[in-house]
């Protein structure tokens, strides 16, 4: 659904260089005029912003590369030689820490829009598979980042994280060996995690390439969850209107990531990383970071070890099972009210969740765990599947334009 590029370069050499590689052909298609629903809403900027904070997290993470080391003995020390010797060194680890949270709050943002307004669909379902696949990524590449500074909580996060795997049955042993590169967290371990914190983003990288090429074939979803049906009227060119949106989005976006980076650095992290690294003292709460909280209350409400993590990964394979576990024949929930109701629910649920993630695994916050991670995988595998077979939706509009009319009109109304 690319829009087909009239780009012709105005220089000899530019019609030369476009008819053996047209690469400004592409991006003119691409991202030019490339058409959009026209009643797209702020929640479809998020990918834009994702973009940007990727290609930020990579530059950040080179330019740290250059001066960290990943030894056990030095790389605390390299850490705090970063902060205070290297010039703007504050600025760049700062920038770098808090943008794994900024990611990771724009990409929780883009898969709720996405399950609000029912993106997962067909013919969108390998988009949606791909998108699960660099979430995946990006909570391996996350945890494997927040084990480099060698302080408290990275060095048993990871101990406590990677013991997990010990719990699979017959290779759980062999794969904790593996990963430690012996018998224990050490320098091995440390090695290989900066390795990896380092490959993983080039992989993420190019399934996103992956994902929007999926994107500008299946075109994208909407508001109204209808597809397009005349491109004159149901759509716009990407720029400028798209564009434009997405700039004064990424603007905002900024300003509230900038307010974390300048006056609250260390908010969302975790005081017990400022202490080096020691396997003889164990901190009295090991908490990951935010982003990883839900699914380790989910973790931790299982009795069984393997349970735990059965269910832990589950919560997350769950997701690319999306497009078959929803029966409704209607995409967004605009039209389904009962499926807005229980969707307000998980997203209650998901907060819950990560506010007992942070709490300590006992009594009536392990009670609430469970109730909690049961609703979570009753959304997905009882109530979508049963919804789709007796809820009545709303009226659902005949086309994008319609919708927009309609909108527009009782928006009119309104203020008569």
């Amino acid at each position: 659904m690319s829009g087909h590029s009239t780009y012709v370069p105005k220089s000899a050499l530019g019609r030369w260089f476009e008819s053996r590689l047209p690469i400004m052909g592409l991006i003119h298609g691409s991202f030019v005029v490339y058409p959009v629903p026209r009643n797209l809403n702020y929640f479809w900027t998020f990918g834009g912003i994702l973009s940007f904070m990727l290609i930020c997290q990579i530059i950040t993470g080179i330019v740290l590369a250059m001066h960290y080391t990943p030894h056990v003995d030095y790389a605390f020390a390299s850490v705090e030689y970063i902060m205070r010797d290297v010039n703007w060194g504050w600025v760049i680890r700062y920038t770098h820490a808090n943008g794994a949270s900024m990611f990771f709050i724009a990409v929780y943002l883009h898969m709720l829009r996405g399950l609000y307004y029912g993106s997962y669909k067909a013919p969108r379902e390998v988009l949606w598979i791909l998108g699960v696949i660099i979430y995946l990524l990006m909570m391996a590449t996350g945890f494997m980042g927040y084990v480099l500074p060698w302080g408290q909580m990275s060095f048993w996060g990871a101990t406590v994280i990677t013991n997990l795997f010990s719990a699979i049955p017959l290779v759980g042993d062999a794969i904790t060996t593996w990963l430690w590169g012996g018998y224990s967290v050490d320098n091995p371990t440390l090695n290989r995690f900066f390795s990896l914190h380092y490959l993983l983003p080039f992989m993420i990288a190019a399934v996103v390439v992956l994902h929007v090429w999926a994107l500008h074939v299946t075109g994208q979803n909407n508001p109204a969850g209808v597809e397009v049906k005349n491109v004159e009227r149901d759509t716009l060119p990407f720029t400028p209107y798209a564009t434009v949106k997405d700039g004064f989005a990424l603007l905002c976006f900024l300003i509230f990531f900038s307010w974390f980076v300048f006056y609250a650095p260390n908010y969302l992290g975790h005081a017990d990383n400022y202490v080096e690294a020691n396997p003889l003292v164990t901190p009295a709460h090991i908490v990951p970071e935010w982003y990883y909280l839900p699914f380790y209350a989910i973790l931790r409400a299982i009795p069984s070890k393997l349970g735990g993590v059965m269910a832990m990964f589950g919560a997350i394979v769950v997701l690319a099972f999306l497009p078959w576990l929803d029966t409704s024949r209607v995409k967004s929930a605009a039209y389904r009210p009962l499926y807005k109701f229980f969707f307000w629910l998980f997203v209650v649920s998901c907060l819950g969740l990560g506010f007992l993630g942070a709490k300590p695994p006992e009594g009536a916050y392990v009670i609430a765990s469970r109730l909690l991670t049961l609703y979570y995988f009753g959304f997905f595998l009882i109530i979508m599947p049963l919804l789709g077979l007796f809820e009545t939706p709303k009226p659902v509009p005949a086309s994008i334009a319609d919708a927009v009319l309609a909108k527009n009109s009782a928006h009119a109304q309104a203020h008569s």
